[in-house]
């Protein structure tokens, strides 16, 4: 009788491991896509005011009137697609930059990139009278673009490719540069204060859909850019000489990663505020479910961020008449999974 040796069982069962492997990926997406369903329906049902799903399904076909269709449609439509691509956005940017700077606590916080847009707003309420959404979402933008390209330049000096540890540096420096300067300019001017503290803590409650489809094509493109790039952060991963030896294109990924980090960050920035947990914890979560594999990593991201956003921004109508805001939820929601996930030695893997 013949005793298959440790090797030829490794061998045997690897086309089963990484069939159960994909199921589990595939049957994960298929669950996440269930809730974010659950959580659209969720987010135009509850509030301060909950309405019947009948109601919501027939306001939505233009089949109703009244203050409840006036609500749903005025109101929680605008602010659950504003979730829907903000989370989209917030979730593919936070893994993409801790992928590109190896780094598992990086996300558009840590770059810096909510400092400039803060501060870009800052400068357009003062100097040039910005006052409406469009003009906050416009200086945001512009200001997130101008420090996402000033890290960049910061962390290819001295070489062609990406330091990620400069890159990292250049970001938290920077950050705390314009975070003073924003705070400074705001404390000067009461009135400037007084309008930026609404927008700076993060809110999906936009009331109008004229916004989004100024910033929806940028992150669409943004996150066709990430997959796009799946194959090759996957590469880079393993170290840039080795990713150079087996011929990937390491400058090109990493300039469209930044291009990609760019149009996502800013347009997610201008439209809902600076948010930043998101797309630090997210990607951990990606990560624990579907190992280090960015191709599975990405998709994920763009899937669980809006899931969370959504949840968070309900949970924050149910609790507060007031509407308590989606930053401030989602941190509490998600800092014990993101504690216990970090805890998970696995989840670190692959950065």
């Amino acid at each position: 009788m013949n005793v298959p040796t440790p090797t030829e069982r490794t061998l045997s069962s690897a086309p089963h491991a990484a069939y159960a492997s994909g199921f589990k990926r595939i049957a994960g997406f298929g669950i996440g896509l269930a809730l974010l369903l659950l959580c659209i329906i969720a987010s135009l049902m509850l509030g301060s005011k909950a309405i019947p799903f009948h109601t919501v399904w027939l306001s939505l076909q233009g089949a109703a009137s009244g203050s409840d269709s006036t609500i749903i449609l005025n109101a929680r439509v605008p602010r659950t697609l504003a979730g829907i691509l903000a989370g989209m956005a917030l979730g593919a940017a936070g893994a993409l930059i801790q992928a590109l700077t190896r780094n598992p606590l990086a996300d558009p916080g840590v770059l810096g990139i909510n400092a400039g847009a803060s501060f870009a707003v800052v400068i357009g309420i003062m100097f040039f009278g910005a006052a409406t959404t469009e003009s906050y979402m416009a200086y945001a933008f512009v200001g997130a673009a101008l420090t996402t390209l000033l890290v960049y330049l910061i962390g290819t000096l001295a070489g062609g490719r990406i330091n990620p540890v400069r890159l990292t540096l250049a970001g938290v420096a920077i950050g705390a540069v314009l975070l003073g300067i924003t705070t400074g300019l705001s404390l000067i001017d009461p009135q400037t204060f007084d309008q930026l503290r609404f927008w700076q803590a993060g809110t999906l409650d936009i009331r109008t859909l004229s916004t989004l489809p100024v910033t929806a094509p940028a992150i669409l493109l943004g996150c066709l850019l990430t997959l796009l790039i799946a194959r090759p952060l996957n590469t880079i991963g393993m170290g840039e000489d080795l990713a150079i030896a087996l011929g990937a294109r390491v400058v090109l990924t990493q300039v469209v990663a930044v291009i990609a980090i760019t149009l996502l960050c800013g347009a997610a920035t201008a439209t809902v505020g600076p948010i930043s947990f998101i797309g630090l914890m997210v990607p951990h979560i990606a990560r624990w479910w579907v190992g280090p594999d960015q191709r599975w990593i990405l998709p994920y991201s763009m899937l669980l961020a809006p899931i969370l956003l959504l949840c968070a921004d309900v949970v924050g109508r149910l609790l507060a008449a007031g509407e308590l805001r989606v930053s401030i939820v989602a941190a509490f929601i998600g800092a014990p999974v993101l504690i216990w996930l970090v805890r998970r030695k696995k989840t670190l893997g692959g950065l």
